[in-house]
């Protein structure tokens, strides 16, 4: 009796031949819509918008102002009224200036000028030596003005006046010269401002002041 073996069924797949088996995907790219005209001039006005600012920014920090100057304290060290030969007055003032620098760039400065005055006379002028400023900061300078035998014939009623009430109104004027050191270049700046200021005699300070910028 004949014994039959089991029948294996084979399948051999060609490299040529499809595989019956195998999924086929297709990769399609993304759909980008055409930009609509209205989507174009709102990237237009953005671009435009952020260029200008940034221009308007780099012109605020970067463009050069002059600096501003303000007393910041009159001291009167000494006062003294002269009968002989003649009626002369004799006074001594030490004053304090803040230069301030607003720019982006150091501050040079040749010297610093302040005269005094009375009633609308001139009593005396001082300078000060030169110096630097840094960015964005503020310098206080120091001054002592000295002044002997002035003729005050005009103004003695006046000064015995304010004397007696304690308080001495003086005008002051102040100017600094300088340069800004901005890269490679120098560039030229200057302030000046006035102020009437009312010191008190009796602690020797300001009581007052009302300062105009020039």
């Amino acid at each position: 009796m004949a014994s039959s073996s089991p029948k294996n069924d084979y399948v051999v797949y060609s490299p040529l031949s499809p595989n019956p088996t195998a999924q086929n995907v297709v990769f399609l790219p993304l759909y980008h819509p055409p930009p609509t005209r209205r989507l174009l001039l709102l990237r237009k006005f953005l671009i435009g918008a952020t260029s200008l600012l940034l221009l308007s920014l780099s012109i605020y920090f970067l463009y050069p102002y002059d600096p501003t100057i303000q007393l910041a304290r009159v001291r009167l060290n000494r006062i003294k009224v002269n009968s002989s030969p003649g009626l002369t007055l004799d006074l001594s003032f030490s004053l304090t200036v803040m230069v301030h620098n607003p720019d982006l760039f150091s501050l040079d400065y040749d010297s610093l000028d302040v005269s005094v005055g009375y009633r609308g006379r001139g009593l005396g002028f001082v300078s000060s030596q030169g110096g630097r400023v840094r960015s964005r900061a503020s310098s206080y300078v120091n001054a002592t003005l000295d002044l002997n035998g002035l003729e005050v014939i005009h103004d003695v009623f006046y000064l015995l006046e304010d004397l007696a009430k304690g308080v001495i109104p003086f005008d002051t004027d102040t100017q600094v010269n300088g340069v800004l050191g901005f890269f490679f270049f120098k560039i030229p700046l200057k302030a000046r401002v006035s102020c009437e200021v009312y010191v008190n005699t009796n602690n020797q300070t300001i009581v007052h002041q009302d300062c105009y910028p020039e």
